[in-house]
């Protein structure tokens, strides 16, 4: 099923359609500020297990996950006065932070090194979501068989649309992967360059 909603100005009754999905362990399709990926409630194991599936990765593997903003993702990891300082000024932006996990992450999105890879997208589409749900999206990305992103919900919908529940069309995206800078310690390291700016922990 493909939901058209409004990528400025998200309507509120489609946003808390998607979240009862959500909140139902259902796999959805949806923009970011950087690709079209797939996710789920965070607190949804059996979701997750769906998203590993459609993936065709290991159930070790973590998943990367979306905050709503700085104060939300203080909740789920630790974060340093530096780290705070950093994604003060880059977020919302094309960027996932590593952090340390707190007791509140469940054991299948975390590392074995108990860190997280945490987001906070330049999308208001699923930043609308994620505050009506009230706790993170998983976040990850998903690719077409010549390996190239997803820019289109409609492609998204042809090809994984019986194992999602919903496909959330909010406008063709130049698809781009997001940087992601590792904060676990004082000493930022630039794990991938992508969409995000990086000249700054050069």
């Amino acid at each position: 099923m493909l939901i058209a909603i409004n990528p400025k100005n998200p309507q509120k009754r489609l946003v808390q359609k998607v979240v009862e999905v959500l909140k139902g362990g259902g796999v959805i399709g949806y923009p970011t500020d950087t690709l079209y990926g797939v996710g789920c409630d965070l607190f949804h194991p059996e979701a997750i297990r769906r998203i590993h599936q459609i993936k065709k990765i290991e159930a070790k593997k973590p998943l990367s996950f979306i905050c709503s903003d700085l104060k939300d993702i203080s909740r789920y990891a630790f974060v340093s006065n530096y780290a705070y300082k950093i994604m003060k000024r880059l977020l919302p932006g094309a960027y996932t932070f590593i952090l340390r996990a707190t007791k509140l992450v469940p054991k299948i999105a975390m590392t074995k090194q108990k860190t997280v890879g945490i987001r906070i997208p330049d999308n208001k589409i699923c930043l609308a979501i994620v505050k009506e749900l009230g706790h993170p999206i998983i976040s990850t990305s998903v690719y077409k068989p010549d390996e190239t992103l997803y820019n289109d919900p409609s492609e998204i919908e042809e090809r994984f649309g019986k194992q999602l529940d919903l496909v959330i069309d909010g406008g063709i995206i130049f698809s781009e992967h997001s940087s992601i800078i590792d904060l676990t310690d004082d000493f930022p390291k630039v794990i991938r360059k992508g969409k995000g700016d990086v000249s700054l922990f050069q």
